[in-house]
């Protein structure tokens, strides 16, 4: 559990790397004690994303722990033994590869074990989300490899299979929330059908789901959204971030706020660099509060 803890902790934060300049930030779910549970987020596209980068996490954390010796079920691959070739040449199994397989069954069974009870169409679209993460992880393994030879001539090499750093999953699953796919349950409840025929079907490593997004200006918790009140906005931008579009129309308060940096940096033989501290004064610029009469209408 202590894994799959530091999992949650890493998905979360690479959920708020990739929407950290968008309406909808991945902010709810850092105070949401139950996100292995069913998600607040509708079945929007924001809900694929998170179920699919939560299976990712999850896979990610186990495997890591297996390699690093951390869990007694596991360790590193058995199967990568012997010797193999790549388009370089031959080369011999060594180190310790990341038992990746494992790390999927496991994430499996372990995130999908709720949804299987769930006969409805939610817990399919859940598990659709849910692969699509969990094979993620296992299309940026890379191999390494150490050389062996006169001069590292590389006559002999061993080799292991490692996973990428976890940004790649995240910015993959990135682009596949941008190409995320509207479906509807069919008739016999065993899979999709395109909501708009104009679309092509999903595949297994596309994102689906039911709902539109709600536009996340305002606060409502039923759909994971805490609104952009108070949000840090780009006066200049005209892209997701910028304040026209992140405070949807409502407008900005600017602060002037002191900021220290290191400058005039200078280096000292030997062997450390040695800077001044400099205090210069920058505007921040928050999106404004929605007014007592948008409040009224949500409630």
């Amino acid at each position: 559990m202590q894994s799959i803890g530091e999992g949650a902790k890493e998905w979360i934060r690479e959920c708020q790397h990739q929407f950290r300049h968008h309406r909808w930030n991945c902010s709810t779910l850092d105070r949401d004690h139950t996100v292995f549970g069913r998600v607040m987020l509708r079945s929007s596209r924001e809900a694929a994303f998170v179920y699919a980068i939560s299976s990712a996490g999850v896979v990610y954390a186990i495997t890591r722990a297996c390699s690093q010796g951390e869990l007694k079920a596991c360790s590193c691959d058995p199967h990568k033994r012997g010797r193999s070739k790549d388009e370089r040449g031959e080369f011999d199994w060594g180190g310790c590869s990341d038992n990746i397989n494992y790390g999927i069954k496991f994430a499996k069974d372990f995130v999908d074990a709720k949804e299987k009870t769930m006969k409805d169409a939610r817990a399919l679209m859940n598990l659709h989300n849910n692969r699509c993460g969990r094979t993620a992880v296992k299309r940026f393994l890379k191999l390494e490899c150490k050389c062996h030879g006169v001069s590292g001539s590389c006559t002999l090499r061993t080799c292991w299979l490692a996973m990428s750093d976890f940004r790649k999953t995240g910015d993959y699953l990135r682009k596949k929330y941008n190409g995320a796919i509207q479906v509807t349950m069919n008739q016999d409840g065993t899979g999709f059908t395109v909501a708009n025929k104009n679309f092509r079907k999903p595949t297994k490593t596309d994102l689906v789901y039911f709902e539109n997004s709600p536009d996340y200006c305002l606060m409502d918790k039923s759909a994971g959204s805490l609104g952009t009140a108070g949000r840090v906005c780009n006066k200049v931008s005209r892209g997701t971030d910028g304040c026209e579009v992140m405070c949807c129309g409502r407008g900005y308060d600017t602060t002037r706020v002191k900021r220290v940096t290191k400058c005039e940096c200078k280096f000292h033989w030997c062997c450390a660099v040695r800077c001044k501290e400099c205090e210069d004064a920058v505007d921040i610029h928050t999106c404004k509060a929605p007014k007592r009469a948008e409040w009224v209408d949500q409630t």
